[in-house]
């Protein structure tokens, strides 16, 4: 057995891990941003990774749970483009900067998460990001390139907030789209990990509550077609009540 797998924090179930564990599907979503030296997974650098958990209480509703954010070093022949750091204001030699390999910081990254996994009942991860592709890519490239192990994030699946954020408010952009959804945005923190992987989560949280009457009218129907046990998916006094 790998030394990764001895050091598995012990488990708990979370409050609204059965509910959780029916929402997606057996799926946790995990909101992770990426900023890179590039746009090229293959050649340009990883330099910050934030992950960003989403919590359920025993209703039913979603929260932006806990962060874990690191900064990472380059690995060896990586390219950075000027103008990609010019825009994420990273300075990947700075003597003060607390980068980890990126075996390190995916290890450490990958046990918090698969500990949320277990605690909410869950299969397996699944990553939420804006432009979700892009982060993906270069996780799974730098799964590669590190040779990690027990990686437990689904390879390919993803929730991306551009396409529902376009759906349920008719706006794109991150910074928009968080803003007519109620929420503050503060552009001089932008392109931090941790603040967009923060601000993406809290979207995220937002439109599928907004969604949860359409969730739980899909949820019965597929037990009526026989798909699901016979359990309720949330306490009846949550359900939306009909009109009299």
């Amino acid at each position: 057995m790998s030394a990764e797998a001895h050091n598995d924090p012990p488990v708990s179930l979370a409050p609204g891990a059965a509910l959780m564990a029916r929402r997606f599907r057996g799926f946790l979503p995990v909101v992770v941003d990426i900023e890179a030296g590039g746009f090229n997974a293959a050649t340009d650098a990883l330099l910050e990774i934030a992950a960003v958990f989403i919590d359920m209480d025993a209703g039913g509703t979603l929260h932006r749970g806990p962060t874990h954010g690191y900064h990472v070093q380059p690995f060896a022949g990586a390219r950075l483009d000027p103008a990609a750091l010019s825009l994420t204001g990273i300075d990947p030699h700075h003597p003060l900067r607390p980068a980890l390999p990126e075996r390190d910081a995916l290890q450490r990254l990958f046990r918090q998460v698969r500990h949320a996994v277990r605690a909410y009942s869950c299969r397996r991860a699944v990553l939420v990001g804006h432009n979700s592709a892009f982060d993906l890519t270069f996780l799974n490239a730098a799964v590669v390139r590190a040779d990690v192990k027990r990686n437990p994030f689904h390879p390919f699946s993803t929730f991306d907030t551009v396409a529902l954020a376009g759906a349920a408010l008719g706006q794109t952009v991150l910074a928009k789209a968080v803003t007519v959804a109620g929420m503050d945005w503060d552009a001089g923190s932008a392109h931090s990990a941790v603040y967009d992987a923060e601000r993406t989560a809290e979207l995220f949280c937002h439109v599928c509550n907004g969604l949860r009457g359409s969730y739980l009218r899909a949820h019965d129907r597929a037990r009526e077609l026989g798909w699901l046990d016979a359990a309720p998916s949330e306490p009846l006094d949550e359900r939306p009540q009909p009109k009299s």
